[in-house]
């Protein structure tokens, strides 16, 4: 399960309802939840969402395209009808969509739903994306179009691994934080190495947050044993589910942007006859770990997040959500 059962499920509707009526939000709050690939967002984002009576916004880039369920663990139908979810799979994999374009959708929406709602859940494991819309963008330079030309087409003779390679001589720091599977990041972060002489994450951290929220972030962690350990059991289920069978139907389509992700381009190379599907599956499992630990590298950057163990109870999870939404409040 994704979460610790209550310890009473009488005693948790009675401890929501009382803690419902204590809580008396005055400003609007954005709740923003991360954590590694197969943590149990969902189900915690679900439960928080119906706690507060408010919706969910995802975060998450590999889930906005309505062409990708299987392979990015798309919330089921019967998740989906419990509170009213946004960006998730609103998007087709042939539109172009950028973190910039995320950013301002989600920014209209949030302020859209703070006109009915207190609180909004903001939930993901895309951590550019989910800083994007509580912390604001970098501003980047001017890039030299010919180092862009230069680095696909070293992509397309070279393969991912030579990008990875100059990535980690240019910027080891970013190196260590961004998907390494993902090479329209790696060709991004490289243009800016490659037209200013600095490194990519040199131009990070001069953000500017939105003004109108309060900002409560929250994460959900465990063991990294546990955490590889539902990692390979969602991929099994992924594959028993048909994974196969969708990266098949989007093989013709395999160059795009949004099918640049683990998963798929795994699956990719075996339609390609480089190895089989056994081989195809462990590479999924191993390169899902490795993204896991990038996303742990990222979300640690921002010391003020309040973490919780998966096993943890919800009402306990709930109670401490209510103290923090007060002492926000109360600090104002």
């Amino acid at each position: 399960m994704a979460l610790a059962e209550p310890r009473d499920t009488e005693m948790t509707q009675n401890f929501a309802t009382i803690v419902a009526h204590y809580y008396t939000p005055m400003s609007k709050v954005l709740i923003s939840l991360s954590g590694p690939t197969g943590i149990g967002k969902t189900e915690l984002a679900i439960a928080l969402a119906k706690f507060l009576n408010t919706e969910i916004i995802s975060a998450d880039s590999r889930q906005f395209y309505s062409e990708m369920r299987i392979g990015t663990a798309v919330p089921k139908p019967e998740e989906l009808i419990q509170v009213p979810h946004h960006f998730i799979q609103h998007r087709s994999i042939h539109e172009p969509y950028s973190v910039g374009t995320f950013r301002e959708e989600a920014l209209s929406l949030i302020r859209e739903l703070f006109q009915t709602h207190q609180t909004v859940v903001l939930v993901g494991g895309s951590g550019l994306y989910l800083d994007a819309v509580t912390h604001g963008l970098d501003e980047f330079p001017e890039v030299d179009p010919s180092h862009r030309e230069a680095l696909i087409t070293l992509f397309q003779n070279e393969g991912v691994q030579k990008l990875q390679e100059l990535l980690k001589k240019h910027d080891p720091q970013y190196y260590r934080m961004v998907d390494l599977q993902n090479p329209h990041r790696l060709i991004r972060a490289l243009e800016v190495c490659l037209s200013s002489g600095r490194p990519y994450s040199s131009f990070t951290g001069n953000r500017k947050a939105p003004d109108f929220f309060l900002h409560l972030p929250l994460g959900l962690t465990a063991s990294r044993e546990i955490i590889y350990e539902r990692i390979e059991a969602r991929v099994d289920q992924m594959i028993a589910e048909g994974l196969v069978k969708e990266a098949n139907l989007l093989y013709p389509y395999r160059h795009l942007n949004a099918l640049q992700t683990v998963g798929y381009q795994e699956i990719f190379s075996h339609l390609d006859g480089d190895y089989s599907l056994e081989v195809a599956i462990a590479q999924i499992k191993q390169n899902t770990r490795r993204f896991a630990k990038r996303q742990g590298t990222w979300f640690r950057r921002h010391e003020e997040t309040i973490w919780f163990d998966r096993s943890t109870p919800l009402d306990m999870i709930l109670e401490r959500v209510v103290k923090e939404l007060n002492a926000i409040q109360n600090a104002r």
